[in-house]
């Protein structure tokens, strides 16, 4: 048989179209990372609409609710749509609480936290976050228009700022405030939701000044590619996408990262297995609080005594003594988008630590991730008769902040909530969660292998509910880990010492 004999340049010719062709294949199998990044760049608004309101407001007006009347001349649904939301009632839709037979409307207006503990008999200051003008107590008018507070959301002269019972303050120019108004900013959203809890970074951890202008070291979506609150929070008809865990106990109207994003969008298949077991948030958002410091202790019980302390980082005669953190690695926990909530007169277990929110799944549901939080931790004033938390009136006449007197601010609490003080108080211990979502890192900075698995590992795997390292012993589903019956325990976070 005769031989062929293969010259140089053919043998390199036939090598290059045999790998050409393995490329196309194993490249025509991997994620495409440019359509996922299509999806994104599609999914934000690069063109705004924007028109120019100079020439077409002047004023003067005398207060919040004129400047309102002029912008319903123009935008006469604007109103109206505001008034069905979150941000006009401060509760949300019925839903049902466990250890409760009726459904009720929760939110702001009616829950307790362990920051400045509850709204009612508060409303004089707590309303300066309010989307309305006048809301100074019970007796508000939720049905009057001119009352919506349009430029909150959307005035862009940075000069706006709200005082008592929502009302601009006095050296606000609502002429000029008017005349800009657009697409609501960071700066707009932030006024409220930065300040949360009493100050800058104090109640999400994860929300704070330094947002506004951040770099992508801060957040990759604000920073890098100059994302604004709304590109993820979409909004119709002034009802704005977004779910807090503080204020209700499901997901519907959520924003997820897989809004924009696929599940597969990693070249690495190992990682995009990791997404059936791990939240996304959980790798991407490595820590918390960077620059600005955020609380995560607070202690009523010390409030009211004239202490040699300066820093009101640590102590506050008004509020008690405090800790910060920066620069906060989250803690992890077992979520499936649900979560449980303290109700004004749900009885406690005064020794015990009360968690007011807590996260519901475990390692044997399906539709739970492992996600991360910031626990913020305290003690707040109870019924030492009825054991229950109370409400007490800080702001006011007979508040504590200026009177300092526990018996006279529950008393009135009592008043405003219906719900009895047996003139008998103490403090006990909480916790309460706050889904950690902003402050996304870039793709460098996400976590590697290694900060979770083997020994130096942030993960507490046995308090997850594994016997090890699942990179050694397996994923919960090849350990067979996950059960139907077992998945309605939904003890999430709940049963941890906090």
């Amino acid at each position: 048989m005769k031989k062929t004999r293969l010259s140089i340049p053919k043998i390199m010719i036939g090598a290059v179209v045999v790998c050409s062709i393995l490329a196309v294949t194993i490249f025509g199998l991997l994620p495409d990372q440019d359509a996922a990044s299509a999806s994104v760049s599609t999914y934000q608004a690069k063109q705004r609409v924007y028109t120019d309101h100079t020439n077409m407001i002047f004023g003067p007006f005398k207060d919040g609710p004129s400047v309102t009347r002029e912008c319903l001349r123009c935008h006469p649904d604007a109103a109206p749509e505001l008034m069905k939301t979150q941000h006009w009632l401060w509760v949300g839709e019925e839903v049902r609480i466990a250890g409760h037979t009726e459904p009720m409307r929760i939110g702001k207006k009616n829950l307790l936290n362990n920051f400045c503990i509850g709204t009612q008999s508060n409303e004089e200051k707590c309303m300066s976050c309010h989307a309305g003008y006048g809301w100074a107590d019970a007796s508000f008018d939720f049905t009057s228009q001119e009352n919506v507070d349009c430029l909150v959301c959307h005035e862009q002269t940075g000069t706006y700022a709200k005082g008592d019972a929502g009302h601009p303050k006095k050296e606000v120019n609502l002429v000029a405030a008017a005349k800009s108004v657009t697409t609501p900013g960071r700066v707009n959203c932030g006024s409220c939701h930065f300040n949360g809890g009493g100050g800058n970074g104090v109640k999400h951890g994860d929300l704070d000044g330094s947002l506004i202008y951040p770099s992508a070291r801060i957040d990759v979506h604000m920073g890098e590619h100059d994302f604004l609150c709304v590109d993820c929070h979409r909004t119709s008809n002034h009802r704005v996408t977004g779910r807090s865990m503080g204020v209700s106990v499901n997901d519907q109207n959520g924003v997820h990262c897989t809004d924009c994003h696929r599940t597969d969008l990693h070249r690495d298949e190992r990682i995009n297995a990791h997404t059936l077991t791990v939240d996304c948030r959980t790798c991407h958002i490595p820590r918390f609080a960077l620059d600005d410091p955020t609380k995560t202790w607070w202690d009523w019980s010390t409030a009211g005594q004239d202490l040699d302390i300066k820093d009101s980082h640590v102590y506050l005669k008004i509020k008690g003594h405090f800790r910060y953190g920066k620069n906060v690695a989250p803690e992890y926990y077992w979520y499936n988008g649900t979560n449980d909530r303290y109700i004004l007169g749900d009885k406690i277990d005064p020794q015990a630590v009360t968690l007011l929110n807590p996260p519901y799944g475990n390692i044997h549901d399906e539709s739970s991730r492992i996600a991360p939080f910031k626990v913020h931790r305290g003690k707040q004033v109870y019924d030492t008769q009825y054991n229950y938390f109370l409400n007490p009136t800080t702001s006011g006449e007979g508040g504590f902040w200026h009177e300092f007197d526990w018996e006279k601010s529950l008393r009135l609490g009592a008043e405003a909530t219906g719900v009895p003080y047996s003139g008998q108080h103490g403090f006990a211990k909480t916790g309460m969660f706050w889904k950690i979502s902003h402050m996304v890192a870039p793709k460098s900075g996400a976590l590697k292998c290694n900060d979770c698995h083997g020994e130096t590992g942030r993960m507490d795997w046995n308090r997850l509910g594994y016997e090890g390292d699942p990179v050694s012993r397996g994923d919960r589903k090849r350990l067979g880990l996950i059960d139907e019956a077992k998945a309605m325990l939904n003890t999430g976070g709940a049963d941890e010492k906090l």
